[in-house]
């Protein structure tokens, strides 16, 4: 009798043995080259193959920030059983559109990833942020096939926007920087999962866009993302451009709160979504202000950004950190001609002069001098161009000073991005304005466009090895991108940066 129960625990033990093993081989075929199921920790996901690529969507990386959790700092992520479904993006965070109609939810902390089909080997990992002004905007808008058909793996993350991710409220640690505190939990979910998707958790490169680009300026001086990644491409976000300081955005937003008739953050967690994610859009759209000026933004002086961004770096934070970091020649043409030209009120040579003084006050009469109207083929491209060298939004100079002061810890890598593709606003001729470097990166492959092979190649290549292809950033020289030529340019002499160094308050 002993011996028969003896043998029936014996076979029962192998029989769980045997069912570890194979639900180990089930784990481990989840993982497999070209599978659309992949396991992670939270559980497994199913997603989508399509050739030589496969995408997961919609994964939550943080518990959804809402009820109590609104203005705290992101919660981890649940766990799930079976396989959820990975096919669709998640929703985007509460925001509204040009058109004032509201979108997104505030259960919006979900990722995107897009990888090879093939998933041996570790790859390369490039996390985006990305652009909207840190008003709008998700991470499921943009196509990274052609990226990842460089071999490379793809996260695309999401962030809470407006007030929702940046006001300066309550006594959590991430007051009036939620949204940088997601994209850090992002990050650090991309170290601990993206090994099942085939990418390296030690070769990340955080890259992004316009508040993308800003966020990546952000990530680079806050002391909780150390060691988050390891390499930083800065698209049209010059670091030297200064953020709102926490006594500034504190009276911003008790004012704001006020008009909501609330008096602290207790009574804002009642106010609906919709009501908390208005923003003024002329404040986002304007040709006019700083970066400081936008009505939500990181705010430093705070426990994630103790220091503005060129401090930080000037103290060492990148050190390490190979960097890209570029403009667009013509950033401020868009922004210019949807203040004038698309409401069908060309700027004219008579407004000029109240336009620059609008902006520069006494240093008005110097800069005129140095951007008379007459040089330029309209007044329009005139203001556009002097506030883009300008680039205290966003533009040219204030990227060559990060340059200098990025150049003496660690390595860098200048460029502009020069190609005009023809688009218009009106009459206004965009030339290579602000995100026009974006359909070169994202959406399908077009062999058709060597333009976008050179950009495709030289992101990724850095991603890979830390240097794009080009020389190094060398006391105001940088890369002119363009369709018909690639080459050194003097970016300081082009864009007037040494009378900008002395009128640039």
């Amino acid at each position: 009798m002993r011996n028969r129960s003896g043998a029936t625990t014996v076979r029962s033990v192998v029989m769980v043995m045997l069912l570890v093993l194979l639900g180990a081989c089930d784990a481990g075929a989840a993982a497999e080259s070209g599978s659309d199921v992949v396991r992670i920790g939270q559980g497994q996901l199913r997603g989508v193959v399509d050739g030589d690529h496969r995408s997961f969507s919609g994964i939550p990386f943080a518990a959804p920030p809402v009820g109590d959790l609104r203005w705290r700092s992101p919660r981890p992520p649940a766990s799930w059983d079976g396989i959820r479904d990975a096919t669709r993006p998640g929703p985007a965070c509460a925001q509204f559109d040009g058109n004032s109609r509201f979108l997104g939810s505030e259960d919006c902390l979900y990722l995107n990833v897009h990888a090879p089909t093939d998933a041996t080997g570790r790859r390369p990992v490039m996390v985006w942020a990305h652009g909207g002004g840190f008003v709008s905007g998700s991470g499921g808008d943009y196509d990274a096939t052609r990226l990842v058909q460089q071999g490379v793996v793809v996260v695309t993350l999401n962030y809470r926007l407006g007030a929702l991710g940046f006001l300066a409220g309550g006594d959590d640690p991430a007051a009036g920087n939620y949204g940088l505190a997601d994209q850090q939990a992002a990050l650090r979910w991309v170290r601990d999962n993206i090994g099942a998707f085939g990418g390296d958790p030690g070769n990340v490169t955080l890259f992004g866009q316009s508040a993308g680009a800003f966020s990546v300026c952000a990530q680079l001086a806050s002391p909780q993302a150390r060691g988050l990644f390891q390499k930083a491409i800065i698209q049209s976000g010059p670091c030297a451009d200064s953020f709102v300081t926490a006594d500034v955005a504190r009276e911003r937003a008790t004012r704001w709160a006020g008009g909501l008739g609330c008096a602290d953050v207790a009574c804002l967690r009642g106010k609906p979504a919709r009501d908390v994610a208005e923003i003024d859009d002329e404040a986002v759209s304007t040709p006019f202000g700083r970066m400081r000026d936008m009505p939500w933004e990181p705010v430093a002086g705070t426990a994630i950004l103790p220091a503005q961004p060129l401090d930080a770096l000037a103290q060492g934070t990148a050190k390490g950190i190979p960097v890209v970091q570029g403009t667009t020649r013509d950033e401020m043409r868009s922004f210019v001609a949807n203040e004038y030209d698309r409401r069908g009120t060309p700027l004219t040579a008579e407004q000029y002069p109240a336009a620059i003084a609008q902006v520069f006050g006494p240093d008005a009469p110097a800069v005129l001098a140095e951007y008379p109207v007459t040089r330029y083929p309209t007044p329009g491209i005139a203001l556009a161009t002097l506030l883009t060298d300008w680039g205290r939004k966003v533009g040219s100079c204030p990227a060559l000073y990060a340059d200098d002061v990025l150049n003496k810890t660690t390595v860098v890598y200048a460029y502009e991005f020069a190609h005009n593709d023809g688009s218009r606003i009106a009459h206004f001729d965009l030339g290579a304005a602000h995100s026009g470097d974006l359909p070169y990166l994202f959406g399908p492959a077009n062999p058709a466009n060597p333009l976008s092979e050179k950009m495709v190649s030289y992101w990724t290549r850095f991603a890979r090895t830390g240097d794009p292809g080009w020389p190094r950033y060398n006391a105001g020289t940088v890369l002119s991108i363009g369709l018909d030529q690639i080459g050194e340019v003097n970016f300081t002499d082009d864009h007037h940066c040494a009378f900008w160094s002395s009128h640039s308050a």
